[in-house]
């Protein structure tokens, strides 16, 4: 046999897998990461979450530095190191290492408590942090032996393929082969295996009824007696929502004016086949309640699984003291994770689906009767919302105002709005054409720009903390504007961009990004009514109104069931 012949023999799996000594460069490369891993980010993050995080980045670090090492030797340059030099090497790097990890173990748990302590958490004991290494060595050994063992297979494959092509051709002919064997594999058996599973699951869930909800007998409640729509159709977020909401007693009392029930159509997954059919029998809905003769008319993009946010729904109630109708219609059993993973044309089909229905019946109304159209959404709904809007100009010449709510990063036209900021203007919180529409907001305040707000007004609602708004693949290999500027209140001054590492903690600071007190993360609360009465402007509405109207918020979010998780 050859020496050219040999070197294209794969080596035992064993030994490739298991058994091969681990490149000291990539080491190196590996503890940089750890110790870059441990770093904050916006969110809090629980010990087993962290151990993941700095697992995978690790894996990554190791990935890394054998790559530099292999391109580098592909390049000629093969350092000639004597036994006791490399000896020495190996001494440095585990003394390096003994001082870097415990270090940056107790660095990270100092950190994780100023984060908490920035977003309104307490404290936690700081030993819970030590399994932190285990975690992430188990998930770095397992990242690292996969890796291992798809080289095996392409190292296999070449060498059997060699004895018909040239070696190079079927290096690259064996990795082409193995990338689409993954590829289907991930995707027509684990892929599509969880969500067949996550799906079937959610379905039958959706035909429970949280506690303490009860068929509503209002006639201007979808659902009820009088309904086109069966109640036990309108799935378990559908139900929640139609039985929720400020009373007429309540909403006089916060407003201190007589107030009328407020309209709530809603239309469940179950009861249709597509979300045009869906939309139809919202406007249906519309029509049975008398909603179109309402001030307010609003059009809600749900979550995944059709869940609104009764915050914003029931602050929109309040000021406008109940002379309001909400539509909004379930196009999916799935949370808004799952559903984003699984389908992220259906959110959007759903969005333009149920505007245009509701627009088309609003516009053919005597322009001086009709009501004001609104729109509203929140994570998965302010995407799917969206795209019923080519850019933020139709938004604003289509609607009377609009209140979108955790929009994720790949949403648009936020995007394109954000992009085409007024120069100087922050990313998280963007100004556009001086505010004169279109404006964002953390807290309320921040909508207080100096320039004329004219009407209709537009607020796009996001905490410079939420995870759900900056995650990114752009976070892989590109820092972005938001960690440039000056970071927002909430956010640790400590945070920096770090390749691969950022897109790790950002993506496990989602896991619970709505599990921190509202104002930060994914959590919006009782700001929705100072947002809400800035978009509307009722007549004769004061701070005093405002303050009511959130503590009213404040006490009946305390005795309902909202999303336990971000969505």
């Amino acid at each position: 046999m050859t020496q050219q012949e040999g070197a294209s023999e794969p080596g035992s799996f064993k030994e490739i897998v298991y058994r091969r000594a681990a490149h000291p460069v990539g080491l190196a490369v590996a503890l940089f990461f750890f110790a870059q891993s441990m770093s904050p980010s916006l969110l809090p993050r629980v010990w087993y979450l962290q151990g993941v995080a700095t697992g995978i980045s690790i894996a990554t670090g190791y990935g890394i530095g054998c790559l530099v090492a292999w391109i580098l030797r592909r390049c000629g340059v093969r350092p000639q190191w004597t036994d006791a030099t490399r000896r020495r090497g190996w001494w440095l790097l585990a003394v390096t290492a003994l001082v870097v990890i415990p270090t940056f173990l107790v660095l990270g748990s100092w950190w994780q408590q100023v984060v908490r302590e920035l977003v309104g958490l307490e404290r936690l004991e700081r030993l819970l942090y030590l399994p932190v290494l285990l975690v992430s060595l188990v998930v770095a050994l397992l990242l690292i032996a996969v890796a291992r063992l798809l080289r095996f297979e392409v190292v296999w494959l070449s060498a059997i393929s060699a004895r018909f092509l040239p070696d190079s051709v079927a290096k690259v002919a064996a990795t082409i082969v193995v990338a689409l064997v993954l590829v289907v594999v991930f995707d027509r058996g684990v892929y599509r295996g969880i969500l067949s599973v996550a799906e079937t699951s959610a379905a039958a869930s959706d035909h429970g009824t949280a506690e303490g909800v009860s068929r509503p007998t209002a006639p201007e409640r979808s659902g009820s007696p009088d309904s086109l729509e069966a109640w036990d159709t309108l799935g378990r977020e559908g139900r929640t929502f139609v039985s929720g909401g400020p009373t007429t007693d309540e909403i006089t009392a916060a407003t201190g004016e007589s107030a009328l029930t407020p309209i709530r159509a809603y239309v469940g997954k179950e009861s249709v086949g597509t979300v045009e059919e869906g939309a139809e029998k919202v406007v249906a809905e519309l029509d049975r309640t008398g909603a179109f003769d309402r001030a307010v008319l609003a059009v809600v993009t749900t979550t995944g699984r059709g869940w609104v946010n009764e915050n914003v729904a029931g602050a929109l109630e309040f000021v406008s003291g109940g002379d309001s109708a909400i539509a909004a219609m379930q196009y999916s059993f799935l949370p808004s994770p799952l559903a984003f993973l699984a389908d992220r044309e259906t959110p959007q089909d759903a969005g333009r689906a149920l505007f245009d229905a509701v627009y088309t019946r609003w516009e053919e109304l005597p322009e001086d009767t009709r009501p004001k159209l609104v729109v509203f959404g929140e994570s998965l709904g302010s995407y799917g919302g969206q795209a019923a809007f080519a850019s933020g100009e139709a938004l604003v010449a289509m609607t009377d105002g609009a209140l979108l709510v955790g929009t994720p990063n790949f949403a648009e036209p936020w995007g394109r709005i954000t992009e085409g900021r007024d120069e100087g203007s922050l990313e998280r919180l963007p100004i556009v054409d001086g505010g004169r529409n279109i404006r964002f907001a953390s807290v309320p305040e921040d909508a207080d720009l100096p320039g004329e707000w004219e009407f209709p007004r537009v607020v796009f609602w996001q905490h410079a903390s939420d995870p759900i708004t900056w995650w990114s693949f752009d976070l892989i290999l590109h820092e972005p504007d938001w960690l440039r500027e000056p970071l927002g209140p909430d956010v640790d001054p400590g945070m920096r961009w770090i390749p691969f590492v950022t897109f790790w903690q950002v993506t496990l600071d989602m896991v619970f990004s709505a599990d921190v007190p509202d104002g930060h993360g994914h959590s919006y609360g009782v700001d929705a009514a100072d947002l809400w009465a800035e978009i509307l402007v009722p007549q004769g509405w004061g701070s005093d109104d405002t303050i009511r109207v959130q503590n009213a918020l404040s006490g009946r979010s305390q005795n309902s069931e909202l999303e336990p998780t971000a969505e």
